[in-house]
């Protein structure tokens, strides 16, 4: 399979999304339309240690729109170079890119119903999906599971409550393992979760749903796990991706 070729794009809005999440919206120079499938990532071409140059893999936020424009959510790694450089570089900033590419992507229509399960910046690519079925108007139910630490985590919080209040087919859940105050929604890890939510979505819904999880590793494994042991999905259900 060939690669499509390398390109360059500018920074040209920045923006908080938690204490340790920057929201990046870059503009290709050529001008050309950011084609890609939602769910796939670019890699970024960046300023390493000792004035090396390293790659850095981002999973696309936003959906196509025909723009050249794509936005990526970025986590500040304590001692990471790479991520330090991209929090702080300024508007105008030009980088070099390769991709997209990647295999976890879930068609805007046509898709099963589907539970997404992301924690962090697993949501960049969960937000795509949705994006990008609310823009083809699909009628299919897609719900989200997101976990988080504390609440000033939860990415994209007003956009994805609006989403599912305003939406017939969608539903927004959060969960926080290490909740503060008088925080009353789900607690614990999305494992905890995934089984009421996954059963809720199979007796809604019209068709077998199936699974899109996205995050660290760990969190991948074991709810791979679960789904396929607990509650016995086709491996060819359940999607994933990891980050670390």
């Amino acid at each position: 399979m060939s690669h499509p070729p390398p390109f360059d794009a500018r920074l040209i809005v920045a923006r908080s999304l938690s204490p340790a999440v920057r929201e990046l919206t870059f503009e290709r120079l050529d001008q050309q339309p950011m084609v890609f499938e939602p769910g796939q990532f670019v890699s970024a071409v960046l300023p390493g240690a000792d004035g090396a140059r390293v790659k850095r893999s981002y999973s696309i936020a936003s959906c196509p729109d025909g723009s050249p424009r794509f936005e990526l959510a970025v986590t500040r790694v304590e001692g990471g170079p790479a991520s330090t450089w991209l929090h702080e570089m300024p508007i105008e900033t030009v980088i070099r890119f390769t991709g997209p590419q990647g295999v976890f992507t879930r068609a805007a229509t046509a898709s099963p119903p589907s539970l997404l399960i992301a924690t962090g910046t697993g949501v960049a690519p969960m937000r795509s999906f949705i994006r990008a079925a609310v823009a083809s108007g699909s009628t299919t139910p897609i719900w989200l599971l997101l976990g988080v630490r504390h609440e000033a985590d939860i990415l994209y919080k007003e956009e994805l409550s609006e989403w599912a209040r305003t939406s017939a087919h969608g539903r927004f859940e959060v969960t926080l393992s290490q909740p503060l105050g008088d925080w009353v929604g789900r607690r614990g890890h999305v494992q905890k979760h995934v089984p009421e939510l996954f059963e809720m979505l199979a007796n809604s819904a019209e068709d077998s749903p199936h699974a899109y999880v996205c995050g660290l590793d760990r969190m991948v494994r074991d709810v791979r796990t679960l789904l396929r042991e607990q509650l016995a999905l086709p491996r060819s259900s359940v999607h994933g991706e990891r980050y670390d």
